[in-house]
């Protein structure tokens, strides 16, 4: 839970009033309870000799009644936007801190998780304050409460009293934490390889329904969401028997109050009105035991969640900021010497990569599928460092130099970059966000989209859908470009721009690229057919090395 007490600090001041309010309306029902026990007993045993004073029980009523009405629900709108801030905190620094974790080489967890970590562990979370900590902070103030008004109306009655809310309260949803530890964690097991499998089955429907391969994806689904119920009723079991064993002690706990209440009644300690709304008082503070149950029988399935979120905060990106980084000079030459790299020592990718790109140079890398162009482009962004020899731009190893800086000088156009969802304009301030209609405009008419764009409904605001669904492939790629020239990078990577188009689409697409990259230096990873003029030099990958192409 380490991860939740700097962001339960930041949110502080509504947490206390929430939990002001939480008491003020536990301890509202317990005088309601006990003043109308009182009240009503009274009323009926008196004599018609005799006097009661209706006005002033009744008022008390009355004015509990709204109180309790009002901070209950001033209790839950505070509680519960509080809650959701942390949540949206909790998602903010989670997604910062996954980013980097993202590594070229050497991934070892799968993007199904990270979602899952990303939305259903933190989901997880909401209960923490709002079943947990604050009822448990509701208890020990009713607690207190308690003892203090029996101390002084029933005194024998308190130790009975405190013992039987303690055990409820707080001895039982112990034992149901310590006991659901285990069921918690699965549930949360479960519920990632639920959420994997379903991704999976999404990501690759296509070649799932190619392959014939339906079938096996639907069973590995049903697997994991059968998984999911079996953790599920465990968990479920659990909280029914604490809720149980909470019932019981109440009403052992009422029963021992009512035995010391008579007692003292035959004493004349104490009258008869009054005992039995000591009695209800007692019994209405055990209303506090319901959310502290619901929330221990899921407070392993929090602790799963919070461990998970507790290993990316202690997680290290595989590529970090230099110690003492160099402010990077202007200048934009980019030279690779003897660059030597491998997903593992025993199957390098390059083997000895030399390679110059002045100011302005277009540059071409060819090859086979796996030689090694993608790698390559990668290691310049720095998503990974070299095994050996360096890369340099403006004189300096980008090992020294700061991520975002080397990232302000080179962007990256990859074959699979993505539309997301939104509108035009959304998906191209992501390369500037403070760009302006006209730069926008500019930039679309130097990928040949600006003609399409002014022509749609709404223009820079027309709503693209999912994944770019209103666009064909060739002007989801042409949008793509455009963002990454939004970019102030004098260096552009482009690898595979045209994967996936049909030859007349790629071949317009390349023959635009040359104006549209007016100005910067580019080296494009392609298997496409080059039209003339489109790059200064050719290389191909040959065994890691380059080659004149």
């Amino acid at each position: 839970m380490k991860v939740l007490v700097p962001l339960f600090a930041a949110r502080w001041r509504g947490l206390a009033l929430a939990l002001l309010l939480a008491a003020t309306t536990l301890a509202a029902g317990v005088a309601l309870l006990g003043v109308s026990g009182w009240f009503l007993t009274g009323a009926a045993i008196t004599t018609a000799a005799a006097s009661f004073n209706l006005f002033g029980p009744s008022s008390m009523v009355r004015g509990f009644s709204f109180l309790r009405i009002a901070s209950r629900y001033g209790e839950r709108i505070t509680g519960h936007a509080t809650t959701l801030a942390i949540l949206s905190d909790l998602r903010v620094w989670l997604f910062g801190r996954l980013i980097p974790l993202v590594p070229f080489k050497g991934q070892d967890e799968r993007t199904g998780d990270f979602v899952s970590r990303l939305t259903g562990d933190v989901e997880t979370l909401d209960l923490v304050f709002l079943q947990v900590i604050a009822p448990l902070a509701t208890a020990l103030f009713a607690a207190l409460g308690l003892g203090l008004f029996l101390w002084f109306v029933m005194p024998t009655a308190m130790p009975v009293a405190l013992v039987g809310l303690g055990v409820s309260a707080i001895g039982a949803p112990l034992l149901l934490a310590l006991s659901g530890r285990r069921s918690g964690a699965a549930v949360i097991r479960a519920m990632s390889d639920m959420r994997i499998a379903a991704l999976d089955g999404v990501d690759g429907q296509a070649d799932l329904v190619a392959l014939g391969a339906v079938p096996l994806s639907r069973q590995a689904f049903g697997a994991a969401a059968a998984d999911v119920r079996v953790a599920r009723l465990k968990q479920a079991r659990g909280v029914a028997l604490g809720a149980g064993a909470a019932q019981f002690g109440a009403g052992l706990t009422v029963i021992g109050v009512l035995w010391t209440g008579l007692q003292a009644i035959e004493t004349g300690d104490i009258g008869g009105p009054l005992m039995v709304g000591a009695l209800l008082a007692v019994m209405a503070a055990f209303e506090v035991t319901g959310p502290i149950l619901r929330g221990a029988g899921r407070i392993g399935q929090s602790m799963a969640a919070a461990r998970r979120m507790q290993a990316i905060s202690g997680a290290e990106p595989a590529i970090r900021d230099p110690a003492r980084p160099i402010a990077l000079p202007p200048g934009g030459v980019l030279e690779l010497e003897g660059v030597r790299f491998g997903y593992s020592a025993a199957r390098p990718v390059l083997a000895g990569i030399n390679l110059r790109l002045g100011e302005g140079e277009r540059i071409a890398l060819v090859g086979g599928s796996g030689s090694g162009k993608s790698t390559l482009l990668g290691l310049l962004l720095r998503l990974s460092d070299v095994d050996a020899g360096s890369i340099r731009l403006a004189g300096l190893d980008i090992r020294d130099i700061r991520l975002v800086d080397l990232r302000s000088r080179i962007a990256l156009l990859s074959q699979d970059a993505p539309v997301f969802i939104g509108t035009v304009r959304d998906n191209l301030l992501i390369g500037d966000p403070a760009a302006d209609d006209a730069t926008l405009h500019a930039a679309l008419r130097r990928a040949r989209l600006d003609d399409f764009v002014r022509g749609l409904p709404e223009g820079l605001d027309s709503w693209l859908g999912e994944s770019g669904a209103t666009l064909s492939a060739g002007q989801a790629r042409r949008l793509c470009l455009a963002r990454t020239l939004l970019a102030p990078a004098e260096i552009l990577l482009l690898d595979e721009p045209t994967a996936g188009l049909d030859r007349d689409t790629e071949a317009a697409f390349l023959a635009d690229l040359v104006t549209a990259t007016a100005g910067r230096a580019v080296i494009l990873a392609t298997h496409a057919a080059l039209p003339d003029g489109a790059v200064d030099r050719v290389y191909r990958f040959e065994a890691g090395r380059l080659a004149p192409g």
